[in-house]
């Protein structure tokens, strides 16, 4: 461009410059104007405002619901976009550890409640184990007198004997001379029938009679010892009989084998009665007593229960398992129970107060330590080992009396979330307006059954959540409000 034409330019650009704060000027008014105009509300014929059509929206974001605004835009968190609040969830309040809804909004929450009641529970302890040989039970016969099996008259494992029955042929030179003793004693006392020494008819009869009793403690019957007295014939060889009936579970004799004294030849087993032993998790020791009565299944034969008595709960935890032997008496006399078969079993016990065991059949009597089917009504001593009964409230029963029990206080186990270290319960407040429920934290005594016992932190006749409390927890929660995981 040149000197002549940028002279004359400049007086014009000068001028163009001049208008422009009046044309921004005036845009802004027409702005404002515009605004006003839309932001006042139209007035009707009277000159009164309209009715409100309804209530105001709530904006929040839908990944950090306590974020509540009047009005659209974006998460001052996380920058997404405010979506609108119904009418039921605007109605929500978060309070410190309160959350109060609607009442449709509980309703699809499905919350339901619970009184806390004072009544007796029952907890069901469930356990596995196996059948095994009842060790009172047992007998195994011995050789009485060395000597040399000449003959076996069981000779497999397995075989069912009776009482009575002849399992060992032995021949015994030490036998041939005890009865040779015998029929000597024999002599002497007939020799000195017409003395008047009364010392010498003394000494010969108590001979007499030791040699009559060692023959008897060798395992001679007194039938047998009869029979020798009466031929006066030596017997060279001695049957050994069976001391019970039962199976024979073991066999150590081979024929034409020698054996000492004390050695033994066979095993036998009453299966007519029998032992189970279970497995017990010590969380459930608790409810578990001597004397209690056992119900128990097997797979051999499915849907019928069989029934017995604790006998024994072992002192020692096993530490690889941690569980603790029970062992239950049950008696078998139809021999469907083998020693080997597995079972699963479970135990009833009712709970009075403070965790106390209740057994009607077994309050206010006396019971045998060592036999639990002894129960007497009176103290006095057991009719099979003759120790002295124990009253059953040493093992942990209740009194007799059963006005004098006083129930437990106990809540729904669904009610409580127990975190390892802590129990929360949502209780219902019964003043509010609308459904309102409070977190507290109580403190749970064991699990019996469907039911906790409470130490504190809850009375009769307050409801608590059974059903939706993880709903309100996870409410308080995304609220940053204390609960279950956050105390604080």
């Amino acid at each position: 461009m040149s000197d002549n034409k940028a002279v004359r330019f400049w007086p014009k650009l000068k001028a163009q410059a001049k208008k422009i704060p009046i044309l921004l000027l005036a845009f802004a008014l027409g702005f404002f104007l515009k605004w006003a105009v839309t932001s006042v509300p139209h007035t009707q014929e009277n000159g009164h405002r309209p009715i409100a059509q309804g209530p105001e929206k709530v904006w929040t974001c839908s990944m950090h619901p306590q974020i509540r605004l009047p009005k659209p835009g974006l998460c001052p968190i996380c920058n997404m976009e405010l979506i609108p609040l119904s009418a039921d969830e605007s109605d929500t309040v978060v309070g410190m550890r309160q959350l109060t809804v609607s009442e449709s909004a509980a309703k699809l929450m499905e919350i339901e409640v619970a009184p806390v009641e004072r009544k007796y529970v029952t907890a069901a302890v469930r356990m596995v184990g196996k059948v095994d040989y009842d060790e009172t039970k047992l007998a195994y016969i011995t050789a009485r007198v060395p000597g040399r099996l000449d003959r076996l008259y069981v000779d497999y494992t397995g075989v069912p004997v009776k009482k009575g029955d002849h399992m060992v042929y032995l021949y015994s030179p030490e036998l041939i001379s005890a009865q040779e003793e015998l029929l000597q004693a024999i002599q002497a006392v007939k020799n000195i029938q017409d003395t008047e020494l009364n010392v010498m008819r003394e000494m010969t009869e108590a001979t007499l009679k030791a040699a009559r009793e060692k023959l008897r403690l060798w395992g001679l019957t007194a039938e047998q010892v009869a029979e020798i007295e009466r031929t006066g014939k030596v017997r060279d060889h001695l049957t050994i009989y069976a001391p019970i009936g039962g199976i024979v579970i073991d066999k150590n004799a081979v024929e034409q084998k020698y054996v000492d004294t004390g050695t033994r030849l066979y095993t036998i087993a009453d299966l007519s009665h029998i032992w189970v032993k279970l497995d017990a998790y010590e969380s459930d020791l608790q409810w578990l007593r001597y004397g209690q009565q056992v119900e128990f299944t097997t797979v051999s034969y499915p849907g019928e229960i069989f029934r017995g008595v604790i006998s024994f709960i072992d002192p020692v935890l096993n530490e690889k398992t941690r569980t603790v032997k029970i062992r239950v008496n049950v008696p078998n006399p139809e021999g469907k129970l083998k020693p080997g078969m597995f079972v699963k079993a479970v135990v009833h016990s009712r709970v009075a107060a403070g965790g106390r065991v209740m057994h009607p059949d077994l309050a206010g009597k006396w019971i045998c330590p060592m036999h639990p089917e002894v129960i007497k009504s009176d103290p006095g001593k057991c009719d099979i080992c003759e120790m002295p009964l124990v009253r059953t409230e040493t093992l942990g029963y209740v009194a007799a009396d059963p006005q004098k029990v006083h129930k437990p206080l106990v809540v729904p186990a669904s009610a409580a979330l127990v975190t390892g270290t802590r129990a929360i319960v949502y209780v219902q407040l019964p003043d509010a307006n609308k459904p309102t429920f409070e977190g507290r934290e109580i403190v749970l005594g064991p699990k019996a059954g469907d039911y906790y016992l409470v130490r504190s932190g809850l009375k009769e006749g307050e409801f608590v959540v059974v059903r939706g409390n993880f709903k309100i927890d996870a409410e308080l929660q995304l609220n940053a409000a204390p609960s279950m995981m956050t105390p604080h």
